[in-house]
C-alpha cells in the first residue's frame, strides 16, 4: 500500500500542481481535519504556545487553498473544542482572536475563491468580537456556491448529539413526530452538519491516534488518516498524500 502511494507521488504533476494519477472522480466530498500539535511545535522551539497557533493558521490557509483547487466540496477544521476552555487564559484569548485576524487577511480571498464559510459550535459562548468575526464571515460568503469551509469552534460532538436528542423530545412532546418516526435521518437533520455529507476522510496531525469528541455520529464510516507531523509542519504534499491513500482504500460500509 505504501509503495503504491509513493509511486503515485513520484509521478509528474499536471498543470494544476496535482499528481496526474489523481482520480478526480474519486475525491472525498468532505474532508475533516483535527489540527493538533501547535503547542508542542512551539515548545520544541522554545516559543510561546501562541506562536504555534500562529504557525498553524498558515497551514490552515495553505490547506484551504489546496482543497479548493482540488475540488473538495466540504472542508472542516476542528479549531477549538468545548474542552479547550480549560487551557491557560492567555492561550484561549489568543485563539478567540484568530477569527478576527483571519477575517482581516483572508476574507477577500475566500470570496474570490467562491468559498462559503460556516461555523459549527455554540457561538454565543464565545467573546463578542469572535462572534462578530464569525458572523461577518458567514454573511459575506453566504452567496458563494463553491467549497463549504467549516470551522468547528466551541464544538463538542457529545453536546451536539445531546442537543439533537433534546430537539427530538421537544418535537415528540409537541406532536410533530412520534417515537416510531425516530431514525438516523431524523437525528442527522438535527445535528450542526445538517445538509452536509458525512466526512469521507478524517485527518489528524501530531501522532495522536484518537478522535477527541469530533463528529462522532458523522464519522461512523469515515476513512481515518494519521500523521506524526505536528500541525504547523503539515504541508500541502501531506494533504495530497492523505487524499492519494484515501483513493486506494476500499470503502465497503460493512459489506463484502
Amino acid at each position: 500500500m505504501l509503495l503504491g502511494i509513493k509511486r503515485l507521488f513520484a509521478q509528474r504533476n499536471s498543470d494544476d500542481g496535482f499528481p496526474v494519477m489523481f482520480d478526480k472522480q474519486m475525491l472525498p466530498k468532505h474532508v475533516a481535519i483535527i489540527t493538533d500539535g501547535n503547542g508542542r511545535w512551539a515548545k520544541k522551539r522554545g516559543l510561546p504556545r501562541t506562536a504555534g497557533h500562529a504557525a498553524g493558521m498558515r497551514r490552515v490557509r495553505e490547506t484551504i487553498r489546496a482543497a479548493n483547487d482540488l475540488g473538495i466540496e466540504v472542508l472542516t477544521f476542528y479549531s477549538f473544542s468545548t474542552e479547550n476552555w480549560k487551557r491557560p487564559k492567555e492561550e484561549v484569548e489568543y485563539l478567540m482572536k484568530l477569527p478576527v485576524e483571519f477575517l482581516k487577511t483572508d476574507l477577500q480571498e475566500l470570496v474570490d475563491r467562491n468559498v462559503r464559510v460556516q461555523m459549527l459550535g455554540e457561538k454565543k459562548q464565545t467573546p463578542t468580537f469572535t462572534q462578530q468575526a464569525l458572523t461577518e464571515f458567514e454573511e459575506k460568503t453566504k452567496q458563494n456556491t463553491g467549497m463549504i469551509l467549516n470551522f468547528a469552534i466551541n464544538y463538542g460532538s457529545r453536546d451536539e448529539i445531546l442537543s439533537s436528542v433534546r430537539q427530538i423530545i421537544d418535537d415528540i412532546e409537541m406532536g410533530n413526530i412520534s417515537k416510531n418516526d425516530i431514525s438516523e435521518q431524523v437525528i442527522s437533520e438535527r445535528l450542526l452538519t445538517k445538509g452536509l455529507p458525512d466526512p469521507d476522510l478524517v485527518i489528524r496531525s501530531s501522532g495522536e491516534i484518537r478522535i477527541s469528541n469530533f463528529l462522532l455520529w458523522q464519522i461512523a464510516y469515515s476513512e481515518l488518516w494519521f500523521t506524526e507531523a505536528l500541525w504547523p509542519d503539515f504541508t500541502k504534499d501531506m494533504f495530497l498524500q492523505a487524499i492519494g491513500e484515501y483513493q486506494q482504500r476500499s470503502r465497503r460500509y460493512g459489506s463484502l
